[in-house]
């Protein structure tokens, strides 16, 4: 039997695309036919500050890790600094698939590092991220307005796997698990009910 190659699965997408659920939801059904790993990120917040469980140091922290080559994958946004560390991604070389949770400015950086890496590109209408920002009550209208037009005008590549999260959550991880399946030269696969594959820990 010929041996699995290793790929990278780089989620990524607007603010108000609903990327961070469209996760949980992939990493809670995965079938054991397709089995994934979802790569831990070190980013400088808390790591009990809810959310994904992540890595949690301060700036200082993260830019000793940063000089020492400890990451694969790092990136700025939203003024926090979020990092993968190589161990995270060490077993793409043995085959295995890993999910990370990316960012759309760094697409470019992550393709050079890993030439086989598959982005997914989760989004939504306009009508559908402006109504979830405006309902975080987290920014005013005007910047609201602005991360809507970034990502009007945000172009994936070609051959991104598209996910419009306009409708429910399972409709959306259901259309992510055909295309991955598609990717995998799979037949069609069914979600399964619960679970979640293990998580590595921090270095």
């Amino acid at each position: 039997m010929k041996k699995q190659e290793g790929r990278v699965i780089y989620l990524m997408g607007p603010s108000g695309a609903g990327k961070d659920s469209l996760l949980d939801w992939l990493m809670n059904h995965l079938p054991p036919e397709l089995p994934m790993r979802l790569a831990r990120r070190t980013i400088t917040r808390p790591s009990t500050a809810g959310g994904e469980q992540h890595c949690g140091v301060d700036a200082a922290a993260f830019e000793r890790l940063r000089a020492a080559d400890r990451f694969a994958l790092d990136w700025q946004a939203n003024g926090l600094r979020y990092g993968v560390a190589h161990a995270e991604l060490a077993p793409v070389e043995a085959g295995a698939w890993v999910v990370v949770n990316g960012s759309r400015a760094y697409l470019a950086q992550a393709l050079a590092r890993f030439p086989r890496l598959t982005p997914v590109h989760v989004t939504a209408s306009v009508d559908t991220l402006r109504r979830r920002l405006l309902a975080r009550g987290r920014e005013t209208a005007q910047d609201v307005e602005a991360r809507v037009q970034r990502a009007v005008a945000f172009q994936p590549p070609t051959d991104a796997i598209r996910i419009d999260n306009d409708g429910t959550l399972a409709e959306a991880g259901a259309h992510l698990l055909r295309a991955l399946a598609q990717l995998a030269g799979r037949s069609p696969l069914e979600p399964r009910l619960s679970g979640s594959p293990p998580r590595s820990g921090c270095e």
